[in-house]
């Protein structure tokens, strides 16, 4: 697990409206890669294409390359299913499914790929998920409440462990902690620096102080104004960015000249 992920020249499209253009980027395997930038920048469209999610927006499209470990991801046999299996999705805000239990909430994305497996195997996972998302021992004695009983930052985590079930290559978040209040974006925080040690992540942040926090690299788009594509303005190490970056833009930006 853990596998790096390489957009080279990628243009990204609604329609005829060119809403990213030019991204060429790595995103180093088993690391936690932030991208920051003002809303409208292209930062969390750019995240959805990596793992093909833009596609279920009617007329949406990409130009250019975007690779998992070399292979194109938007390569003419490749499953849009398939991508998604390995490169999974953590939401902006908390999305479990709400008639569902605990226990069926973390193994839903198993059923859905028609993965066929035991009891005992369903059981390893749903622990080793809920480990793995630090709530296994906040939730092992009610595993079969509904999921939407939990608190929102219990829910987060639940969604986290959905996600980390089958066992994807990447993890994309967009703006995971921007519903949760300080103690449970702290546990989320905490949480990314120890999956890392397993997945390649990529999150979406407004938040400066967290992505100076919990990302190793960072990438900062910008757009020109309205109608404009959003662009990469540059991605470095996370420290460089924040102390000195090369392009005075993204100085204006970290240091809250706007934005």
């Amino acid at each position: 697990m853990g596998k790096s992920v390489e957009a080279k020249n990628l243009n990204i499209y609604y329609g005829s409206f060119l809403a990213v253009e030019g991204v060429n980027m790595t995103i180093n395997p088993k690391t936690v890669t932030a991208l920051i930038g003002p809303s409208g920048c292209g930062k969390s469209t750019f995240l959805r294409s990596i793992n093909r999610m833009h596609e279920n927006i009617p007329g949406a499209r990409v130009e250019g390359r975007l690779e998992l470990d070399g292979q194109d991801l938007y390569g003419a046999n490749v499953d849009p299913v398939g991508v998604r299996r390995q490169i999974g999705m953590v939401f902006q805000r908390p999305n479990p499914f709400p008639t569902m239990s605990i226990y069926d909430n973390v193994i839903a994305g198993m059923k859905l790929n028609n993965r066929r497996a035991s009891r005992a195997e369903f059981d390893d996972t749903v622990e080793r998920s809920l480990r793995g998302a630090n709530l296994w021992n906040e939730v092992k004695d009610r595993l079969e409440k509904p999921g939407s009983g939990l608190s929102g930052g219990q829910q987060q985590r639940l969604c986290i462990a959905r996600a980390i079930a089958v066992r994807p290559d990447v993890l994309l978040m967009d703006e995971p902690c921007s519903a949760l209040d300080p103690i449970s974006t702290l546990a989320i925080e905490d949480l990314i620096n120890e999956l890392k040690n397993d997945y390649t992540i990529v999150i979406v942040t407004h938040n400066m102080q967290q992505a100076a926090r919990v990302s190793d690299f960072t990438g900062f788009f910008n757009i020109e104004g309205t109608g404009k594509p959003g662009k990469l303005v540059e991605i470095d190490e996370t420290k460089t960015i924040f102390s000195q970056p090369s392009q005075k833009a993204t100085e204006d930006y970290v240091s809250g000249r706007f934005g």
